[in-house]
Formats: structure tokens, sequence, C-alpha cells
């Protein structure tokens, strides 16, 4: 008979599907990410913070690897990223903590290089007319089809010249149990960090699975 928890590589079992950490693949997350884009590491962001009101704070909620967290993270990117989509020059969000009252949602918003006339203070400033001007369920009970929430501020944020040169910030970012397979590889548009079974790149052959 099947494990009652299939999922490997530190995956979390959801009821009929294994969902993965960053960066690994794979029905059990058996496998390492294709490629990973290390570009938004390089590029500006906004900083937010967001409160969602009919969610309870848990205390595994404060453990980025529990499974409590995961799960709000999850709910809640989804939930950005349907806000986002439309906003020229976005990339994504990361969730970076999660704290009491109700919960209160640390995150960023990773973006594309902005035109040399464009603000990113102002950007910012968009952002957060973006997040609360966004539709919400009429039921804001803990039992509501979706997150009621309000954002409380957006900071502008470049970021720095990293400390660590490409192949380290590659071994950082890969999975712990595949960081040795993992070397960079600069584009026009950023920064990858690809294997030899990535497609197009050089040194690349075709690793069927795996």
């Amino acid at each position: 008979p099947p494990s009652p928890d299939p999922c490997l590589n530190g995956g979390l079992w959801v009821g009929t599907a294994c969902l993965c950490p960053p960066n690994m693949d794979g029905p059990r997350c058996e496998f390492g990410a294709t490629t990973i884009n290390l570009t938004a590491e390089l590029g500006p962001f906004v900083a937010m913070v967001a409160r969602v009101t009919n969610r309870d704070f848990s205390e595994d909620m404060g453990d980025a690897s529990a499974p409590g967290h995961r799960r709000f993270a999850e709910e809640f990117s989804r939930t950005m990223d349907g806000i986002y989509r439309n906003v020229p020059g976005y990339r994504g969000i990361d969730v970076l903590s999660l704290s009491r009252g109700s919960v209160v949602v640390n995150y960023r918003i990773r973006l594309r290089p902005l035109p040399a006339n464009a603000s990113l203070e102002r950007r910012a400033l968009e952002l957060l007319a973006v997040t609360n001007a966004a539709s919400q369920p009429h039921n804001c009970s803990p039992s509501a089809d979706g997150l009621c929430f309000t954002a409380t501020s957006a900071r502008a944020a470049r970021a720095t010249t990293p400390a660590l040169n490409d192949t380290e910030l590659c071994r950082r970012h890969a999975p712990a149990n595949f960081s040795r397979f993992y070397f960079p590889h600069r584009t026009a548009h950023g920064l990858l960090c690809v294997t030899n079974c990535t497609l197009n790149v050089p040194g690349a052959f075709d690793c069927h699975r795996g």
C-alpha cells in the first residue's frame, strides 16, 4: 500500500498531491527544478506588509518549514498573483514571514528592471493602491472561500550587489541534495542556475527523467 506521505525532499502531502518546496519538482518532489531563475534576486522589489483578517495565526505559521506556514503562504501567493498579474513588470511574490494580528504577512513583490524614467517609489505606492482596491469576499468569516486583507505599507527596495559570486548564489538557492549539480548561466535578461539536464545551455544532454 502507498505511504500516507509519499513526498520527498521536504514535500508536503495535501491529500491529492505533493506541495513541493521552492525549486523542487516531480509528482513526489523527487527532482530538482530544471532551471532556477535568480534574476529577481538582482532586480528591484517592493517590500509589503498586509494584515489578513479572516485567518487565525497558529504557532507553526511562524516556522517557514512547517505545514501551516506553507499552506497559508501558498493560499496568499495565489491570491496576490491574481491581483498583480496585470501590473507591468510583475514577476511574483515571496512570503518572507508571518506573525500575529490576525495574520500579518511580510512579503516582497519582485519586479523587472524599470525604465530609466520610472520611479520605484511611485510604483510602490501604485502597488499599495492596487492591493487595497482588489475585490474581496463579502463574507469575511474564517470559513470564507478567500482571504480578506488590508495592505498597510509598501517600501521601494533596490537590490544590492550580492556578496556571493554567481556559483555560490546557485549553490545557496538550489535544493540541498542537488546543489552540486547546478551552475550559473548568465543571459541578456538575468541570472539562471542550470544543470546539464537544462535544454539549450552549454554542455546540455538529454536526461530523460531525473
